[in-house]
């Protein structure tokens, strides 16, 4: 993308302030550490929703632990009738904005705010706010509001099979823009997209009604799975309470679909990576427009599907015959061990985007003075810039790999904990074999990905 490429990421190995070998090694040791750590202290689950895992649709339950503190008066303030009426309003408002900027304010990528807006405050936005606040995005989700307007007696039932797969295309979609198309960060295909986006959805959702948005809205699906990792949840009576965020996490869906987004969030973040090496860009960096879809679209699917093939081979090695009766969900293994990917995406997602939203996301705050190209200055900021300069290379590379080895020593407690649900307890650490070299790859490959060049 023209305008938000070069921002993207930290640069190159050269800023790293160990060397690359020694920042590999170190992350994958302290995987595999707490792995061994587990496997001798942690031998019974603490963590599992009270029966099995969930279905698509399936409303959520409260975590598991006992050790929730009840958030009452948060519980009144939150589902106060105007609270509620709040957050749609600024949902509301929010995309109405973003479709005027996009569709009727310059058509230039450096002067119009809204491709900001839509690959850093709305896209890497929804992590910090999902993180904190939980699924608020469901609450202020404009096309929600905009399908509920339309008064219906009675919703067709979602297909059979469906769960999640909407999600899954739009999602893959949206990633098509950011990371292959050439001119994605044109107004103009930015207004296309999000208007086409948003009117699949709307009508999807009139016609299935609510229900549609937990499987089909690839931004509210994601913002979900975003949440489970968020130290506020709801118990069984729909109370807020302060839980281990472990705990929301067991209670991911175990459903294909769901192992499908997970991986394509996983696999995405990785072609990304690659695309920003100078071996690839050396090779690519001379094709037209027609060949740039081509081999971008092809990196980008090889990808996906490396990384997909690497999960589904390490979880099923674990060894179906050995699972406790009843164990299982509809995805199988890979779906049993998919909540464990989630910290993993949230590790890479953090170390590919913390400085491009440092520095891009300040471009979005002083084009928002000028909305329009109008020669306007609403908040006085026309004469200020970007201040590259406050975060230091050595800061952001401390960033990009604490996150990822944060991440997946996360997913090795998620995966370990739905393990000693699943197998016995002489069984449980050679089952858990295949997934730790899968964890210990992903976590070398991470690392690789956001500081070679």
């Amino acid at each position: 993308m023209t305008l938000l490429v070069p921002l993207h990421g930290i640069g190159g190995r050269g800023d790293l302030p160990v060397p690359l070998w020694l920042a590999i090694y170190s992350a994958a040791a302290a995987v595999a550490v707490s792995f061994f750590a587990l496997a001798a202290f942690w031998s019974k689950p603490r963590f599992e929703p009270a029966a099995g895992g969930l279905r698509a649709g399936t409303p959520p339950r409260g975590p598991a632990g006992a050790g929730d503190v009840p958030l009452a008066w948060l519980t009144g303030l939150v589902d106060a009738r105007t609270v509620r009426w709040l957050l749609k309003a600024i949902g509301l408002a929010a995309f109405g904005l973003l479709l005027g900027v996009a569709w009727f304010g310059s058509d230039s990528p450096s002067r119009n705010p809204a491709p900001t807006w839509l690959y850093v405050w709305i896209w890497v936005g929804i992590i910090p706010v999902s993180l904190l606040f939980g699924p608020v995005w469901r609450l202020a989700n404009p096309l929600r509001t905009i399908a509920g307007w339309v008064p219906r007696t009675a919703y067709r039932e979602l297909p059979q099979g469906i769960a999640y797969w909407p999600a899954v295309a739009g999602l893959f979609g949206f990633l098509w823009l950011e990371l292959v198309f050439p001119d994605g960060s044109e107004p103009l295909v930015v207004a296309v997209f999000v208007t086409g986006y948003a009117l699949v959805n709307v009508a999807a959702g009139i016609v299935y009604g609510p229900p549609w948005f937990a499987i089909g809205d690839s931004f509210e699906v994601y913002a979900e799975v975003l949440a489970k990792l968020s130290p506020l949840g709801r118990d069984s009576n729909r109370r807020l309470v302060l839980r281990n965020p472990l705990a929301g996490l067991a209670t991911i869906p175990q459903e294909r679909g769901m192992v499908g987004l997970l991986c394509l969030l996983l696999g995405s973040t990785a072609f990304d990576g690659i695309s920003r090496w100078s071996a690839w860009t050396n090779q690519t960096g001379e094709l037209g427009h027609g060949g740039h879809l081509l081999v971008y679209t092809l990196g980008l699917l090889v990808a996906v599907a490396v990384v997909s093939m690497l999960f589904l081979l390490a979880a099923r090695a674990t060894g179906a015959a050995r699972i406790r009766p009843g164990g299982l969900g509809n995805a199988g293994l890979p779906g049993a061990f998919v909540h464990s990917l989630v910290p993993i995406a949230i590790g890479y997602a953090v170390a590919h985007y913390f400085s491009f939203a440092m520095f891009q996301g300040q471009e979005g705050l002083l084009l928002a003075t000028d909305p329009f190209g109008r020669g306007w200055d609403l908040f006085g900021l026309g004469s200020t810039r970007i201040d590259y300069a406050f975060l230091g290379t050595g800061l952001i590379a401390a960033v990009q790999i604490g996150a990822i080895v944060l991440g997946h020593v996360l997913g090795v407690v998620s995966a370990h904990d739905r393990a000693t649900h699943l197998f016995r307890r002489r069984q449980l650490r050679r089952a858990q074999y295949p997934m730790l070299a899968a964890m210990v790859a992903f976590t070398a490959g991470g690392i690789a990905l956001v500081t070679a060049s």
